[in-house]
């Protein structure tokens, strides 16, 4: 059944078809206003489109075109490649909307980096690593002691989560082959070491002014280098770009807001024992008190007791939470055999068959990833960016990046 609101001017006993004629020449009021649509509607503008604007599908409701739904990614890109430069590729899978995450990692040469990025992302624990958007390192590469990733690759889900994963920090695999393959190096570094410690840094500050969350992955607890390299990257950090930010080459912010990005602490490979509550509030306070004089946002955003991970433990049990989840070993083979042990080996496997003393590697995943996409999606610069803008934004940041007086010279004291 249909039902139609009685119009204003239309008088009882009135003929529909005469009171859907139009006055005048004019449009009617209700063509003016038209009809509310029962599903909401993407209105998109064709400006630059051509001929592809009329190929759309167009709404018969409001007469204008629908947003098509984006193209799925089935791999990751690059979006700077190996000699740090910038690539194009990414621009197509963007969209003219501004409900956007950005999501970036950091962290040492196989702390499993690709593969956190890829389980929260797109993948799942049971699939085929050799799937993954993000790859992971081979067996190959881990005994050779390589480094899977180079770069910063780009991937941008149905959802319009972009996530960018990219090569480990002051590699040591990538200082072994500039070293033995002979690179040339730029001419403002003289020491390999030093021109990896500038990737690290320049990679490091650029994630810092892009992202709404910064990742920093590390396999074990706690090294004092990251953080002081953490801060170190904090002070290089570009400025933001004021909204009257026209010229390049200029920076810095006329109202003196400057953006930090939220940082999420994540202990991978953890042991048993790091999930001890006791264990567990000593790593956050310490954590706090490394990271107590940094602008970044590395509190009050992310909670693993807000997860039921730790049932018995109520919220003022640490006063000091920090962003900080541990996800354990993952250990498929192990969990099997343990079912196994559960037939009648042992009483307790009979009563808790698989029970580790945490959460199994899925759960856990799981409930880190549902942490990671519920981040506040703050505002990166003084003006709103759309997914376009965005790329457009982090390309002129990466320029100027690399262009930086600060890293220059912090390059030359380090020579």
């Amino acid at each position: 059944m249909l039902m139609k609101a009685r119009d204003d001017g239309t008088k009882p006993g009135t003929p529909p078809e005469a009171a859907a004629q139009p006055s005048g020449p004019g449009p009617s009021k209700m063509e003016k206003e038209g009809h509310r649509p029962t599903q909401p509607v993407y209105q998109i503008q064709n400006r630059g489109m051509g001929a592809s604007a009329s190929s759309s599908v167009v709404d018969p409701m409001v007469g204008q075109a629908k947003l098509l739904p984006p193209e799925k990614m089935k791999h990751s890109i690059k979006l700077v490649d190996d000699q740090m430069n910038w690539c194009d590729s990414a621009m197509e899978y963007l969209r003219d909307q501004t409900d956007m995450l950005v999501v970036g990692v950091i962290g040492y040469q196989g702390a499993g980096k690709s593969t956190i990025m890829s389980l929260i992302s797109a993948n799942t624990p049971e699939e085929d690593q050799r799937g993954y958007v993000f790859r992971p390192q081979t067996q190959e590469i881990k005994e050779r002691g390589g480094n899977q990733s180079t770069g910063i690759d780009f991937f941008i889900t149905q959802e319009r989560i972009i996530f960018l994963d990219t090569q480990p920090i002051l590699s040591p695999s990538i200082l072994d082959h500039l070293i033995n393959n002979d690179r040339k190096l730029p001419p403002e570094y003289n020491l390999p070491h030093t021109y990896v410690e500038m990737q690290s840094l320049q990679i490091t500050a650029f994630l810092f002014t892009v992202c709404h969350v910064v990742i920093v992955v590390q396999d074990w607890f706690t090294d004092l280098n990251l953080y002081r390299f953490l801060q170190t990257a904090e002070m290089l950090k570009p400025s933001t770009p004021s909204a009257s930010h026209d010229n390049a080459g200029s920076s810095g912010s006329d109202n003196g807001a400057e953006y930090y990005p939220h940082i999420v602490f994540i202990q991978n490979k953890a042991r048993r024992d790091d999930f001890c509550p006791r264990n567990l509030k000593n790593m956050h306070m310490i954590v706090d008190k490394l990271m107590a004089h940094s602008h970044l946002k590395y509190k009050g955003t992310l909670s693993m007791l807000d997860c039921n991970i730790f049932p018995g433990l109520g919220h003022d049990y640490l006063g000091m939470e920090v962003n900080m989840f541990i996800l354990p070993v993952q250990e498929n083979d192990g969990e099997e055999n343990l079912m196994k042990a559960g037939l009648g080996t042992y009483p307790l496997f009979s009563l808790l068959p698989g029970y580790k003393g945490h959460p199994s590697f899925s759960t856990m995943v799981s409930k880190l990833r549902s942490q990671i996409l519920a981040m506040p999606r703050c505002q990166l610069s003084h003006t709103i960016l759309t997914e376009k803008n965005w790329f457009h934004y982090a390309a002129r940041i990466w320029d100027g990046v690399k262009k930086s007086s600060a890293l220059s010279e912090y390059s030359r004291l380090l020579c």
